[in-house]
């Protein structure tokens, strides 16, 4: 025994030394890692086809064990410990393996890719069964079991179970699309892959110890199952009747039953008889399951096997030890001890006469149980060896017997397909002449049939080929063969079966033509008047209702027999229906065939005695038709054994002579100077189309040569005139091109022109750019002057609107002083009068005085009211004056305001849209920028004190400026009598004002005088800001009030430059001193 330590290889041999016939273990394969530690192999699997396996490792190394090639490699490292493998049926490089992450993966052995992944347990999955079709797959786990779509990889169903219930094992039926699911509680049941459905359960068995089932196995044709478990009993179920046929009991070593598979049989039609039963002790026995007979055992406690698997083939057996290596079995070196015949001894027997009754001798014969490595000693008494000339008869090569095969075809109606063509070889007896052979075929394709596709095209060139060759080599055999026109139609069906050994087909050919076709030729051309007339004679005894409606037809037998004959039936039966007639065919005298033709037209007779035209039964004998073709063979020999010898055919054909060995016979039954004459004929003819070919050929090359020398007459004509064409189209061109040349010079000439116009342009728009680029840099610098301005003018604007608001609200507290003050001193001077009035009446009326005094006291009274009369009319007429007055200054403003807001937008219009040439003259101007000193117009405000009610009341002295600056109430709006508007002095928050107004024009002296040194340093500036421009004078309404010493601006100091004011500012300027001179000289006529 071998052993092969693969270690970390790759790849290698699986034995080094070819192992020696005999042996029962072909090679022991280990793997060690590093310190000489074993790693142990977990699982195998073999292909389809047996040769080759695939063995996983601890470590997740995969490997591919080619028996038949001596080579092993290793084809994928998962990383992890597998627990199931099994290949792909449709795609014989791929394989699955479930890991130990519960995921099942499918790889590609020859590329090493990972084709899919596929999740979905929960738990470690124990077993993977491939449907025969290789469409679907099953992996089982404790809990569940899956199906897989292979094509997709996707999961298709799911099932589902108790958790008091475990699955045992769930896989495919062979041969079927049956699904057998086996539970832990030793329910069976049968589902349909397609639909799902529950096909039938197999009942529990009641009595008997219980087995547990662990273990199953399903012979090849998928109609028995084995099952075992705790215990030393195997249950044997026939799964066509759902019964249990057979319990088997093992030896008593046999405690529990591990693992089951049943051993494959060449000759057994998949019905295995031979089952592998692995037990608890590591040892795994074969015994037949029919008669209970142990055959012989792998393995031993002290080598005990964990797991094995057969090989589809039954050639070998793969084992995983208890060490973890992998033993190789081979099944025929168990099994040739076996198979070898036991040593005979012959029993004393007293008076061997040779007369002596054999039928009286008893033969004893003890079997024990066959082992590997003991001999058994066997006691059998056997009649001396004679045989007689009919056991001779039927005595066939390869061990078979002629009477035992047809009992076998009238018991089953034809030979097992598997078998056939074995059965025929033996039936023909066949001489496998190698060397004829070849002699033929070195002759190479007949004559006759290079063009045979042209008559008989077929569409598989392989097909074609072959029928091509055996042909020829029928052809090169006998000369006649060459001019049978319908030789293809007879060899064609065997080309078909035997398309892979064509000595073979062209034997069984031969045969048939020797035996079968007797007499077929001696017509010839014409068809086998003789043997038609054998079938017709049969016919006539028969069934002469029959032959009377053909004859009366016009119907011969070359129109209802010849047909059957010369296609062998293979026009009219399909592909089994043709097998099995012939399977009775060779297994019957030559004469069987003619029988078989008058069968089938009597029992068609139905539709033939319906046909009345010609047509109609040429067709009927050319095409199928329905017919039973058991009855028919049953007719054929009802035929053959009921037709009068005087006109059974048998008589006038010969027997069976099969093909001589060595050489093959010489075929001359047939009119040879007819051949002959054809031959001639046609080797007169093959010459006289030879002599035509010839003719032809060389009348062929002569118009060949005259269309030629016509053709170069031609072309050099063409070619002169496509010269002259050609000096011609010249000289255009170069007229052409000069003048392409000329007007390419014109447009360089203007190329040039209009590049240097555009380079000036270029240079003038580079120019224009820059300009028009520091002018928007100056106009962004005064447009971020303008919003600095605006800015600054609308916080002041915010600022004098609260003090607007400041100052309402105090003129509001003034004016309600005011009137409280009014009142009270009007009541106070009413009081005083009145006391003044009543002490004066008091008197006269005590001094008895003349009513004079008291007229002189009442004028005086109506003097004082006439002059407040007056005092108050002229003090409303000031007030409505001044009103008038306000209202057209704020009218005067607001128009003078929209001219300067007009002229600035115009201005700023006009800088804008100035052309660049009256842009840099004014860039090269010097702006002198000379403002004569400003004189500051002094705010006048008219103060009115508080009126005097009487002619004693006395305005009290002025107070301090602060104090009359804080506490002055001006009266410069209409009388709360006459409007409800309440209008206010700026008094309050003058000096405020005056202070924002001196910072703010400061700060425009000095920007001024920047934009002017800016201007005098680069020479030249876009335009002249004004301060019209720059600062826009507020309008607000104001009381003229006397001027205040707070009220005056500062005077500009020399040094201060400023623009000249514009016509609106100097109207503005010259309104206001105007309004402020007349105010004051109203409310101050002594001024």
């Amino acid at each position: 025994m071998e052993v092969t330590d693969i270690g970390n290889k790759e790849e290698g041999k699986v034995w080094h030394r070819k192992p020696t016939p005999g042996k029962g273990v072909l090679v022991t394969v280990v793997r060690t890692a590093q310190q000489a530690k074993i790693v142990r192999f977990l699982h195998v699997t073999f292909d389809t086809t047996g040769d080759s396996f695939l063995a996983g490792d601890h470590h997740g190394n995969i490997y591919v064990f080619d028996i038949s090639r001596n080579r092993f490699r290793l084809v994928q490292k998962t990383g992890q410990a597998c627990t199931a493998l099994a290949f792909s049926l449709r795609r014989t490089t791929e394989f699955l393996v479930a890991l130990a992450d519960y995921t099942i993966k499918c790889f590609d052995k020859d590329t090493k890719q990972l084709v899919s992944w596929m999740r979905g347990h929960e738990g470690s999955v124990s077993s993977i069964s491939v449907h025969s079709s290789g469409r679907y797959a099953i992996s089982t786990s404790s809990d569940t079991a899956q199906l897989w779509d292979m094509d997709t990889f996707e999961r298709k169903r799911k099932l589902n179970i108790r958790q008091s219930v475990g699955i045992q094992r769930v896989f495919f039926l062979p041969l079927s699309n049956t699904i057998l699911s086996c539970f832990s509680d030793d329910s069976i049941f049968a589902w349909e892959s397609d639909t799902l459905s529950c096909k039938y359960q197999l009942p529990v068995p009641d009595c008997g110890p219980k087995v547990s089932y662990k273990a199953f196995a399903v012979t090849r044709d998928g109609k028995s199952l084995a099952a075992g478990g705790r215990s030393n009993l195997l249950h044997l179920w026939c799964l066509d009747s759902k019964q249990l046929i057979r319990v088997i009991q093992m030896p008593t070593q046999v405690r529990t039953v591990r693992q089951l598979d049943f051993l494959p049989d060449s000759f057994d039609g998949g019905a295995s008889q031979t089952l592998g039963v692995l037990s608890q002790d590591g040892v795994m026995r074969f015994i037949n399951i029919h008669t209970c007979k142990l055959l012989f055992h792998m393995g031993s406690h002290d080598d005990a096997i964990t797991t094995a698997t057969v090989s589809p083939n039954g050639r070998h057996v793969v084992a995983i030890m208890d060490n973890g290596s992998i033993n190789v079995y081979s099944v025929q070196s168990l099994t040739q001890e076996l198979n070898k015949p036991p040593p005979s001894r012959v029993a004393v027997v007293s008076g061997g006469g040779a007369d002596q009754d054999l039928s009286n001798l008893k033969v004893k014969v003890r079997s024990e149980v066959v082992q590997r490595g003991r001999q058994t000693q066997v006691k059998i008494l056997r009649p001396p060896a004679c045989f007689t000339a009919e056991e001779k008869e039927n005595e066939l090569p390869a061990g078979l017997n002629k009477k035992r095969l047809v009992a076998l075809l009238k018991g089953f109606g034809e030979y097992p397909a598997k078998y056939r063509m074995f059965v025929w070889r033996s039936l023909l007896c066949l001489p496998e002449n190698h060397a004829a052979y070849s002699s033929l075929t070195d002759k190479g394709l007949h004559s006759a049939y290079l063009t045979l596709q042209d008559k008989y095209p077929i569409k598989s060139h392989k097909l074609q080929r072959g029928l091509q060759r055996v042909l020829s080599a029928l052809a090169h055999w006998a000369a006649i063969f060459g001019e049978v026109e319908y030789l293809p139609l007879v060899a064609f069906p065997f080309v078909k079966l035997f398309q892979n050994n064509p000595m073979l087909c062209f034997e069984v050919v031969a045969t048939v033509i020797v035996n079968w076709g007797q007499h077929w030729f001696e017509y010839f051309p014409n068809p086998p008047l003789n043997i038609l007339s054998m079938a017709e004679n049969v016919l006539a005894h028969h069934d002469k209702e029959l032959l009377q409606h053909l004859v009366d037809c016009g119907i011969t037998s070359q129109l209802y027999v010849w047909p059957l004959l010369e296609t062998l039936f293979s026009e009219v039966l399909t592909r089994e229906e043709w097998l099995r007639l012939f399977d009775n065919i060779f297994s019957n005298h030559p004469s069987f065939l003619l029988l078989a033709c008058v069968a089938y037209i009597t029992c068609c007779r139905e539709p033939l005695l319906l046909c009345s035209q010609k047509e109609d039964f040429e067709y009927f004998f050319h095409h199928r038709n329905n017919l039973d073709l058991g009855a028919m063979i049953k007719e054929a020999y009802r035929l053959m054994g009921s037709t009068p010898a005087d006109i059974h055919p048998r008589t006038l054909l010969s027997d069976f002579t099969p093909l001589t060995k060595g050489q093959y016979p010489v075929f001359n039954h047939y009119p040879e100077f007819i051949v002959q004459y054809q031959s001639r004929e046609r080797e007169k003819i093959r010459l006289q189309e030879m002599e035509y070919l010839r003719e032809r050929q060389e009348v062929s090359a002569l118009h060949t040569d005259c269309v030629r020398r016509q053709a170069e007459e031609e072309a050099y004509y063409a070619q002169q005139e496509l010269l002259q064409n050609a000096e011609e189209q010249r000289r255009n061109i170069l007229a052409q091109e000069e003048e392409k040349l000329t007007q390419q010079r014109t447009k360089l000439a203007a190329m040039k022109r209009e590049l240097k116009v555009k380079e000036l342009q270029l240079l003038d728009a580079t120019k224009r750019r820059f300009l028009k680029h520091q002018q928007d840099l100056r106009a962004s610098q005064i447009q971020r002057l303008d919003q600095e301005i605006s800015k600054k003018m609308d916080l002041r604007e915010r600022e004098t609107a609260t003090a607007v608001q400041d100052l309402e609200v105090r003129q509001m507290e003034l004016e309600a002083q005011r009137k409280r003050l009014e009142q009270h001193l009007f009541k106070e001077q009413e009081r005083t009068n009145m006391q003044a009035l009543e002490e004066s009446l008091a008197e006269a009326c005590q001094l008895g005085l003349e009513s004079e005094w008291q007229r002189e006291v009442g004028g005086r009274l109506q003097q004082v009211h006439a002059q407040q009369q007056s005092n108050r009319g002229r003090l409303a007429e000031s007030h409505r004056q001044t009103l008038a007055e306000e209202e057209r200054l704020e009218d005067t403003m607001r128009e003078v305001a929209g001219r300067k807001w007009d002229e600035v937008m115009n201005s700023r219009a006009q800088l804008q849209e100035q052309p660049l040439s009256s842009a840099e003259t004014d860039v090269r101007r010097q702006m002198r920028v000379v403002s004569p000193p400003h004189r500051p117009i002094p705010a006048p405000s008219v103060s009115a004190g508080p009126s005097a009610a009487g002619p004693d009341v006395r305005p009290g002295p002025a107070p301090p400026l602060k104090q009359a600056q804080t506490n002055m109430v001006c009266l410069n709006s209409r009388s709360p009598s006459e409007s409800t508007s309440t209008v206010f002095s700026l008094d309050r928050g003058r000096a405020h004002l005056d202070s924002s107004e001196r910072n703010l024009m400061k700060e425009i002296r000095e920007l001024r005088q920047k934009l002017a040194a800016r201007a005098r340093e680069g020479g030249s500036s876009p335009s002249v800001l004004t301060l019209s421009s720059v600062l826009r004078l507020p309008v607000t309404h104001s009381v003229l009030c006397p001027p205040s010493p707070s009220d005056t601006l500062c005077p500009l100091s020399p040094s201060d430059t400023l623009c000249p004011l514009s016509p609106s500012d100097r109207l503005i300027s010259e309104t206001y001193s105007y309004l402020r001179r007349q105010k004051q000289t109203e409310e101050h006529p002594g001024c």
